[in-house]
């Protein structure tokens, strides 16, 4: 079956999915956040809610390739305390998916996105940078988890658009560059899966998106690899900010869609 025919996508369409997939394994394994652009590409080729059908099966596969790059980096208490928070959030976003529209939902995100951006960028310039991402043991520590928790989980369940919420959330919290990676490639692939179940449900995966899926997914890899021979050339300063800008990028293109 002709995949681009099922889809109606024309080559520039195909070749712009493409890219966007390359990008998604770079967001992976570099600066995670970036993948927001990859969302609008889907969104601006695809049908938006269908584009959040086709863009899991991919995001899955770069949370599989950073795994394998960065698994010795991951912190697990900060895991586990924000897992039960996510799930929170994906079910009211799975709820909200029912009830709202694509405007509702894009300027939602955008806004929840551009607040954090902010909040983030405020907090880095009051107070000093911890070496150890330990503030989650702190009472202070386990109310920004969950407060971050459900929103990432609600974010990521509507629009895929997580990313730049956890990454605020680990650059907050004082995280290195590796162990933000390693963190954050654990956290997304547990919650991608877990999610999966909901999207079916929604309608938004079924044999047309998998076909598509099958055909974008090669191009995830080569993504992820020129993000692994990236990452070691950034420094900690540069890759904060790249991280902050592609959150601003992502929540600007949400709102002005």
């Amino acid at each position: 079956m002709d995949t681009m025919n099922l889809w109606h996508i024309t080559g520039w369409e195909f070749a712009a999915l493409a890219f966007a997939a390359l990008l998604v394994g770079f967001s992976k394994t570099a600066v995670s956040g970036a993948n927001t652009v990859s969302l609008a590409i889907f969104a601006a080729v695809l049908p938006a809610r269908a584009s959040t059908g086709v863009l899991l099966p991919i995001l899955i596969a770069g949370d599989v390739l950073a795994v394998l790059t960065y698994r010795r980096h991951a912190h697990w208490p900060t895991l586990w305390r924000l897992f039960p928070a996510v799930a929170a959030g994906v079910v009211f976003g799975t709820l909200f998916l029912v009830w709202a529209d694509d405007g509702i939902v894009r300027t939602s995100i955008g806004a929840i996105l551009l607040l954090m951006a902010a909040v983030t960028v405020w907090r880095r310039r009051t107070a000093e940078k911890e070496d150890e991402p330990d503030s989650v043991t702190t009472r202070a520590g386990r109310v920004k988890a969950r407060s971050y928790g459900v929103l990432g989980g609600f974010t990521t369940m509507v629009a895929n658009a997580g990313g730049p919420v956890m990454s605020m959330y680990l650059l907050s919290a004082g995280f290195r560059k590796l162990g933000f990676l390693g963190t954050s490639a654990f956290f997304f692939l547990i919650v991608n899966v877990s999610k999966v179940p909901f999207s079916a449900g929604l309608g938004l995966i079924d044999g047309p998106s998998l076909l598509l899926d099958a055909a974008l997914v090669i191009f995830v890899v080569p993504g992820a690899l020129i993000g692994k021979w990236a990452v070691g050339r950034i420094n900690q300063r540069l890759f904060e900010q790249l991280v902050i800008a592609a959150t601003v990028v992502g929540g600007l293109q949400l709102l002005l869609r």
